[in-house]
């Protein structure tokens, strides 16, 4: 009976557009094993994205309101289910496996939960990063792009920043990850950044140290000068975090440097450009590139496909040769305005229907 609960609860994650895709072996059953018990995943298969309220789940599926209440508060203070205030009062919802529950388990990740991840990622992530949209888009560092720009707010790091009304510092979850299944990457771990329209969003959380603006553009500054790249979800409002990516530790760029998957990330708008006037072929720059995109033939080239527009080599050239142009409209993808919208793509491009779900 456990493991049926594990099961449907696996089954209702992988009907979201994100994805939750079964193994040959049952890893996907031992993760969720760990973070759930088999009560609250019985419940959790049963939740929509639409947050409802316990009364509302009680008279949906039969339940007991007061008993579903305390189960429901005890899992979203987990991070295990989603919450927030609805016009009929505070309602719980289905998050995805990725980007969602695992996430928000930056505070609670030990080591057998990093080897039980590590375990279901190489079996199943060639299978949801190859799917577009991709989860997360690149968006460039601020002093990289030529002045001379157009640059969208939702294109600009610094512009999110600039735009937010809280802002919070974490741990990554990649590199804590990474680290604790005994191969650590030299980058930072204390660079994840999440921000909040409401002032104050942060200010007592136990695993999410607040800033203000001013320390949230310097940890952005960190990780760039540290080589990290940029990332935020791949539509354009309602950003609420910037990751900042190596390929040596993320979980979605690794899907290239492990697993040889071109595109699992959605570049930015933007494309590198060397003056040749400039450029000395010193070569720095190739040390900065993650994605294998430039190259010296007598001249450095860029490989306009494999660039992501991340401008991490840009501020390394000493001679400034280096800069991001916008790349013609036509190579720009139509970008999905909400995550619902990108939810509706996604699901579709998987052959998802979301009709029990939403």
């Amino acid at each position: 009976m456990e493991k049926d609960a594990y099961k449907r609860l696996a089954e209702r994650l992988d009907a979201l557009p994100n994805g939750f895709p079964a193994t040959e072996d049952g890893a996907e059953l031992r993760l969720l094993a760990k973070l759930f018990t088999p009560e609250e995943a019985a419940l959790a298969a049963q939740l929509r994205l639409t947050k409802e309220t316990p009364d509302q789940i009680a008279a949906r599926i039969d339940a007991d309101p007061n008993s579903l209440r305390k189960l429901l508060k005890g899992m979203a203070r987990r991070g295990l289910i989603a919450a927030e205030r609805t016009e009929n009062g505070l309602g719980y919802g289905l998050m995805p496996f990725v980007v969602g529950i695992y996430e928000m388990q930056i505070g609670s990740l030990d080591a057998e939960l990093a080897q039980l991840f590590e375990d279901y990622y190489q079996q199943t992530f060639t299978k949801s990063l190859a799917v577009k949209p991709q989860f997360h888009r690149v968006i460039p560092v601020g002093e990289s792009i030529r002045v001379d720009m157009e640059v969208h707010p939702f294109e600009s790091a610094a512009d999110l920043v600039d735009a937010a009304q809280a802002w919070g510092v974490l741990d990554c979850i990649c590199r804590k990850q990474k680290a604790l299944i005994g191969d650590p990457c030299e980058h930072p771990v204390d660079v994840c950044m999440t921000l909040s329209e409401t002032p104050g969003a942060f200010d007592n959380s136990p695993v999410i140290q607040a800033v203000d603006r001013a320390e949230a553009l310097a940890t952005l500054q960190r990780a760039a000068d540290a080589g990290l790249v940029h990332s935020v979800s791949n539509n354009q409002k309602g950003l609420h975090y910037i990751c900042n990516c190596c390929t040596c530790s993320c979980g979605i760029l690794r899907g290239m440097s492990e697993m040889g998957i071109a595109n699992v990330v959605a570049r930015s708008a933007f494309v590198n450009q060397v003056d040749e006037t400039l450029c000395s072929v010193c070569e720095i720059c190739l040390e900065y590139c993650q994605f294998d995109a430039l190259s010296v033939d007598d001249t450095l080239l860029v490989d306009a496909m494999r660039c992501v527009g991340c401008g991490v080599c840009v501020p390394s050239c000493p001679s400034e040769a280096l800069g991001l142009i916008r790349r013609p409209d036509e190579e720009i993808p139509a970008l999905p305005e909400t995550l619902k919208e990108w939810g509706l793509e996604r699901a579709a491009a998987r052959g998802v229907p979301l009709n029990d779900v939403l």
